[in-house]
C-alpha cells in the first residue's frame, strides 16, 4: 500500500469520525517509548516518587520525596497519578513500581487537549481548520515529550485548551453562551489551579484584559457569569489548600509562593535562565514538524486581526508569550498552553483560499527550518548515545532517513501551495521519527539510566537489602528512590556517609567518584575498613556530566 493510499484512508476516517482519528493519531505519536523509557531525572522521578509515597502512606494531602517534604506544588497531578495506579491495581496489574503508570495522566491530558482543540476550536475557525489544528497540536515535539514525563504540563494543557475554547465561544457569541458552559469554564480553571497554581487562570485573565483594551469593552464578561463562577473555581481548589495549610502550618504557601514561584520569576533558578527571545528560538524545535508554517500564518493573522476569532487567538498568544519571555526562568514547555491558539492560526491560514502566499525569502527560510530540524534530529539521535555512553546505538541510525523522508515528502507536497496536506503529512511522518528516537534509541542508551542499573547491581551483590540500609553520597537523584525505595538515605557529606556505613552490619553505600577521596579519608579517620563490591558507570544528564558510583560495605 502506497503512502497516498494510507493518507486517503486516514482522511476518510477523519471526515467520518474525527475524534476517533485524532485519538488513533495521538496513540501512534505517544506510545513509542511510553512503556520502555525509565524514570527520568529530575522532575518526573520526583513527581512519581511523591505520588508513590502518597499511595504507600495513605496521606493524600502532603507530598514527600524520601525523607524530604516537597510541598511546593499543588496536589492535582499527584491525585491523578494515584488514581491511575489504583485503577490498574484494581484490575490486577502491579503498577506501583512502574513509571509508565504515573505517565497515564500526561497521556490522557495530551489526548484531551487535542480533542478540546478540535471540539471548541470549531467555533473560532470552522470544523476543517479545527481538525487540522488538533492534528498539528498532537504532533508537536514538546507535547510528545511531555506525554512521556509524569508531571503536570500535559494535564495543564488540557485544562487551558478547554477553558480557552469555552472563553472563545463566549467572546464570539456571548448571547448564546449558556450557564452550563460558563460553569464548565470556571470548573476547568479550578482544576487547573490544583495542577499548577495560577498559571491556568492567568492565561484567560491576560487574554480578557487584552481584548477589553482592544475592543474598548467586554460584553463577553457577563456571558462568563463571574459573579458565581469565581466562587465555583475557588470552591474546587480551596478544600485542599485549606488542608495543606493546616497540615504544614502555613509552610506550603511560603514554599510554593516565596521559594518556588517568586524565585523562578526573579532569579532564573536551577540554571534554567534564558534571554528574551528564548521561546521564539526554541519554538522551531518544540513545535516540530509544524513550526516552519508559523511565519506566514502569523503574518496572515496580523493582517486579519480585526476579525473576532483572529483577534481572540492573538490575544490568547501575545500577552502570555511576552510574560513568559520576561520571566527569568525559562523552559521550552512553559509556553505549551499557547500552542492550541498557534495551531488554530496555522490551520486557518493553510486552509484559507484567500491566504497570502509566503514571500520568496520567507519560503526559503521556512524550508531551511523544516529541513534543518528534521535532519538535526536524525544526527543528534545517534550522536547522543556515543557522547553519553561512548558507543553507538545502531538503531538510532533510523532517525536520519526518517527525518529525511519527512522533509522531502512535506516539501514535495507543498511545492504548489497545498499547505494543509503538507502539514498533515508532516505529523504522520513524524511518527517514524519519534519511534526511532523514543523507542529505538533512548531506552538503549544504557549510560543514561543509572538508577535502574544501580538497582539491578544491588539486587545482584546485596540481595534482599532493605532500602533503609542503602545510602548514597554525591548522587541524590530521585530516580534512585523510585527504583530502590523511599527509605534510601541520601547523605550530605563524607562524615555522615562513613558514620552511616559503620552504624550497622550489612549496610551498603554508593559513592560518586567526585566524593570518593573525601569519603576514603573520612573512613580512615574513623577507623572504618572498606570493601568495594561493585561499580556503576553512567552519564548524569540532569547535570551534564559522567559519573561513576562505587559501592562499598564494611570489610569483615
Amino acid at each position: 500500500m502506497q503512502l497516498s493510499d494510507i493518507f486517503a484512508r486516514g482522511e476518510a476516517l477523519a471526515t467520518r469520525r474525527p475524534r476517533l482519528a485524532l485519538v488513533l493519531l495521538c496513540l501512534c505519536l505517544y506510545l513509542p517509548g511510553f512503556f520502555t523509557i525509565p524514570a527520568l531525572d529530575r522532575d518526573e522521578a520526583r513527581f512519581a516518587q511523591a505520588s508513590r509515597q502518597m499511595l504507600d502512606s495513605g496521606d493524600y494531602v502532603r507530598m514527600r520525596v524520601g525523607e524530604e517534604d516537597r510541598n511546593k506544588k499543588p496536589v492535582g497531578i499527584h491525585w491523578a497519578q494515584v488514581t491511575a495506579v489504583h485503577a490498574l491495581e484494581a484490575v490486577g496489574i502491579p503498577a506501583r513500581g512502574r513509571i509508565w503508570a504515573y505517565r497515564i495522566p500526561s497521556l490522557l491530558g495530551a489526548i484531551l487537549a487535542v480533542l478540546a482543540t478540535f471540539q471548541l476550536g470549531r467555533a473560532l475557525v470552522g470544523r476543517r481548520a479545527a481538525l487540522l489544528a488538533a492534528a498539528l497540536l498532537a504532533g508537536c515535539m514538546v507535547l510528545v515529550v511531555e506525554t512521556h514525563i509524569a508531571k503536570t504540563d500535559a494535564a495543564l494543557l488540557a485544562t487551558v485548551a478547554a477553558a480557552m475554547g469555552l472563553f472563545g465561544m463566549a467572546y464570539i457569541r456571548p448571547g448564546g453562551f449558556t450557564a452550563r458552559q460558563a460553569a464548565g469554564f470556571w470548573a476547568v480553571l479550578g482544576v487547573s489551579i490544583l495542577l499548577k497554581g495560577p498559571i491556568g487562570p492567568m492565561i484567560p485573565l491576560l487574554t480578557g484584559i487584552t481584548l477589553a483594551v482592544m475592543d474598548r469593552g467586554a460584553p463577553w464578561l457577563r456571558a462568563l457569569r463571574p459573579q458565581w463562577g469565581v466562587a465555583l473555581m475557588i470552591a474546587i481548589a480551596a478544600p485542599w489548600m485549606v488542608a495543606i495549610g493546616i497540615a504544614t502550618e502555613g509552610r506550603f504557601f511560603a514554599e510554593a509562593v516565596g521559594n518556588d514561584m517568586i524565585a523562578k520569576v526573579g532569579s532564573g533558578e536551577e540554571k534554567h535562565w534564558g534571554p528574551p527571545g528564548f521561546y521564539l528560538l526554541t519554538f522551531i524545535i518544540a513545535a516540530f514538524p509544524t513550526a516552519w508554517l508559523a511565519m506566514p500564518a502569523l503574518r496572515h493573522a496580523w493582517l486579519q486581526r480585526g476579525l473576532p476569532a483572529t483577534r481572540f487567538l492573538l490575544a490568547w498568544i501575545v500577552p502570555s508569550w511576552l510574560l513568559f519571555e520576561a520571566v527569568q526562568t525559562k523552559l521550552p514547555h512553559y509556553t505549551l498552553p499557547l500552542y492550541p491558539a498557534l495551531m488554530l492560526l496555522i490551520a486557518h491560514w493553510a486552509l484559507d483560499p484567500l491566504r497570502l502566499a509566503p514571500q520568496r525569502w520567507m519560503l526559503w527560510a521556512m524550508r531551511a527550518l523544516l529541513v534543518g530540524v528534521a535532519l538535526g534530529i536524525g544526527i543528534v539521535a545517534p550522536a547522543a548515545g556515543f557522547l553519553m555512553g561512548g558507543r553507538m546505538v545502531w538503531t538510532a541510525l533510523f532517525a536520519l532517513p526518517a527525518g529525511a523522508l519527512l522533509a522531502w515528502t512535506v516539501l514535495a507536497a507543498t511545492r504548489h501551495g497545498n499547505w494543509a496536506r503538507g502539514a498533515v503529512l508532516g505529523v504522520v511522518l513524524a511518527v517514524p521519527v519519534y519511534v526511532s528516537v523514543l523507542e529505538l534509541t533512548l531506552p538503549r542508551i544504557e549510560a543514561m539510566w543509572i538508577s535502574p542499573r544501580l538497582g539491578d547491581t544491588l539486587d545482584r551483590v546485596a540481595p534482599g537489602l532493605p532500602p533503609r540500609d542503602f545510602g548514597m553520597l554525591g548522587h541524590a537523584e530521585p530516580s534512585v528512590l523510585f527504583r530502590v525505595g523511599a527509605e534510601v538515605r541520601l547523605l550530605p557529606n563524607a562524615a555522615e556517609a562513613a558514620a552511616f556505613l559503620s552504624g550497622a552490619e550489612g549496610r551498603v553505600i554508593a559513592v560518586a567518584h567526585r566524593q570518593e577521596a573525601a569519603f576514603q579519608a573520612e573512613a580512615a579517620r574513623q577507623g572504618l575498613r572498606l570493601a568495594e563490591i561493585a561499580s556503576v558507570d553512567g552519564y548524569n544528564y540532569s547535570r551534564g556530566r559522567p559519573v561513576t558510583l562505587l559501592l562499598y560495605r564494611k570489610a569483615p
